[in-house]
């Protein structure tokens, strides 16, 4: 009698993974809208309206592009981590430490507008590498585990800009009591658009460097070679210490680009509880379920924000935000199940048992 096992592939065509996670998130969809159908609602008319809001208009677009770019700078940062098996949790408190240090620069530097700009996004990446400074050097020559130093260092973040919106910075003239002055300056607008600005080219830009590096030079591959295994690379004549050091303090530099980014972004110019808004946690998800492949990164991290911006439609018409995070969950597990899917195979070994058997 046949029987069948699964088998862990010993390679993962990209392709492939590629399609499994996108019949993973389509199943899940399916599943969603017949819970849907069977609790009373019209899961067809759901689907259209949240359709309709991002492409039904140019507002829908860009409310999209607006809530992509700290999502996909945040998972940009944690992907490339990945990419050496380290597990960057903190990538919502270098974004935090990111935009703190700009809006430092942006309220008490006086100067022409583009140059101030630069002097926030330089202040936002030292920030980032330097909120990740700490846990990069205990990883790197004592080997502590990354994840609990750097999800600490996100409630340090996030209680520091609580005391900078309530204290130091707190700009008294505002009817809000946990908000920080506002940043005077902002990016220059994209042509053709009512709220985008150039931010939007930004997490692009590092997806192609990232991709080429990883692609075609000797940096990437003894990235991918520790993340491989570290002790060959070491063996190998590969710094690795110093590579984990690199790679950590580029990821925190990412990411605290990215708070500088929202920072410029159209009416987010100023901080209180609440900015980071979950950035850190949905770029870690959407790093994760990229694998830590940079294009992966971008389909995924769009795709997750035209969910966020349809979900706030949606609400807006009566669907509560808890149906919209159930859907959310459904479809995000769908995609891990499918990526998970890719990795394995499944093998008919009765025939070879029956060989056996008969052979003996």
């Amino acid at each position: 009698m046949s029987t069948y096992r699964l088998e862990r592939r010993l390679e993962v065509d990209t392709k492939k993974q590629a399609l499994t996670r996108v019949a993973g998130a389509l199943i899940a969809m399916a599943v969603a809208g017949l819970v849907l159908l069977l609790t009373g609602r019209n899961s067809f008319k759901i689907l259209f309206d949240g359709l309709e809001a991002i492409f039904g208009s140019q507002r829908g677009l860009e409310g999209v592009a607006l809530r992509a770019i700290p999502i996909l700078m945040t998972a940009l940062a944690v992907a490339l981590s990945l990419r050496m098996k380290i597990w960057n949790i903190g990538s919502g408190g270098q974004f935090l430490m990111g935009a703190f240090a700009a809006l430092g620069v942006g309220i008490h530097v006086n100067g022409p507008g583009w140059l101030v700009l630069i002097l926030m996004a330089l202040a936002a990446l030292v920030a980032g590498s330097l909120w990740i400074l700490v846990p990069a050097l205990a990883r790197a020559y004592w080997d502590v585990n990354e994840i609990i130093t750097t999800l600490l260092l996100n409630f340090v973040a996030a209680q520091l800009v609580t005391w900078a919106s309530i204290g130091f910075w707190r700009d008294t003239e505002a009817a809000v009591i946990q908000s920080t002055k506002r940043v005077p300056y902002r990016l220059a607008e994209l042509p053709g658009t009512d709220s985008l600005t150039i931010a939007l080219l930004v997490p692009f830009v590092i997806a192609l460097v990232l991709f080429w590096i990883f692609r075609s030079t000797t940096i990437g591959f003894e990235i991918d070679t520790i993340g491989g295994n570290a002790r060959a690379a070491a063996f190998a004549g590969i710094n690795v210490r110093r590579r984990i050091l690199l790679v950590m303090l580029c990821t925190g530099a990412i990411a605290g680009l990215g708070g500088m980014l929202q920072l410029s972004a159209p009416g987010a110019r100023q901080l209180g509880p609440g900015y980071e808004a979950q950035f850190g946690l949905t770029g870690f998800i959407v790093a994760a379920l990229a694998g830590g492949a940079m294009m992966g990164v971008l389909v995924g991290g769009t795709f997750i924000a035209s969910m966020f911006f349809a979900g706030l439609v949606l609400q807006t018409k009566g669907l509560s935000v808890y149906i919209i995070f159930g859907i959310y969950g459904l479809i995000l597990t769908g995609v891990a199940l499918g990526e998970m899917a890719a990795r394995y195979r499944l093998v008919r070994v009765g025939d070879a048992v029956s060989s056996e058997r008969v052979a003996s």
